[in-house]
């Protein structure tokens, strides 16, 4: 069953401040950049079994095994394609990709330039719709025909990182974390989501007062203040020299672990794969490898 899109789409809307011509100019151009961000109600459950023989136990705890493994698929994609027409020129992005995403894991895509990395990235998060396949969040197909499904899946399950950090440079990290939580339905407090990526003692910094990667902070911690069930990092360290990018993919990793968050990350640099518990390896719009790493290693571990 498609997933319904029922509710009504919840724009962006900023704030007015006073600032200057050129500061309100600059505000526009990078607002025009901003995605509409979703938002999520953490969900758990638990079953309470009654107490059994011992034998029986095993085999109950065995079947759960196997259920958990079977519902811990988070997002997969199936025969994925995507052409690209300019004119008569056909640029094929991608060629029939499969691939599942567990819950809570945390996956790198490596490739060229061009190779489908992003073009799959885009589609997985609702930013974008295949020219054939299909798409399974949960076990229920995004409707990839309804701009409204679309919405509401970002909305409420999806969280974007990109290489650049689309921040409004007239408002504070608290301030810019506050254009989600002010409207998401469960979402954590500025203060708290700027705390897990280690800048609660910047909550009143403007982007200007702060780095490459501390402004990068800011905007993954505007994309987790919603409690989303994805993050999708798009060159996260792309524009970040080595030190700030491993502060930056700490952030990522601490999110994964303690959150819980299934998060894929795009990198041309073959290094960070390391963090990875898996590795998919593009090239001419197919994964033509993938790696499961038996440990993952820390960002501090890393050489660049």
């Amino acid at each position: 069953m498609a997933i319904d899109a029922t509710e009504v789409h919840t724009e962006l809307v900023l704030p007015p401040h006073e600032v200057s011509a050129g500061a309100r100019a600059s505000q526009r151009q990078i607002s025009n950049d901003l995605l509409k961000f979703t938002f999520l109600r953490s969900r758990g459950a638990s079953r309470n079994r009654p107490e059994l023989r011992e034998s029986t136990a095993r085999r109950r705890s065995e079947e759960l095994v196997v259920e958990n493994e079977v519902s811990a698929i988070a997002l997969e994609a199936r025969e994925l394609t995507k052409i690209y027409r300019m004119g008569a020129v056909e640029v094929h992005a991608l060629r029939g990709v499969e691939v599942d995403f567990r819950e809570g894991e945390l996956i790198v895509l490596l490739g060229p330039s061009g190779s489908g990395k992003s073009t799959l990235l885009n589609i997985l998060g609702g930013l974008d719709t295949p020219t054939s396949g299909t798409v399974m969040f949960r076990g229920q197909p995004l409707a990839m025909d309804s701009e409204r499904a679309l919405n509401l899946y970002r909305r409420n399950h999806v969280g974007f990182v990109f290489q650049f950090y689309n921040l409004i440079p007239s408002l504070t990290a608290r301030e810019n974390v506050s254009l989600v939580t002010e409207i998401a339905r469960n979402p954590m407090s500025p203060v708290e989501a700027l705390s897990i990526v280690g800048l609660g003692d910047r909550l009143d910094h403007f982007p200007a007062q702060l780095s490459g990667g501390e402004q990068q902070r800011v905007a993954i911690a505007r994309a987790i203040a919603k409690r989303p069930d994805l993050l999708l990092c798009d060159e996260p360290t792309g524009a970040l020299d080595s030190k700030t990018g491993i502060l930056v993919l700490e952030a990522i990793l601490k999110i994964n672990r303690e959150l819980g968050t299934t998060t894929a990350l795009i990198t041309h640099n073959a290094v960070i794969a390391e963090i990875a518990n898996r590795v998919l390896y593009f090239a001419d719009g197919r994964i033509v490898e993938t790696r499961q790493n038996g440990v993952q290693r820390a960002p501090g571990e890393l050489a660049w």
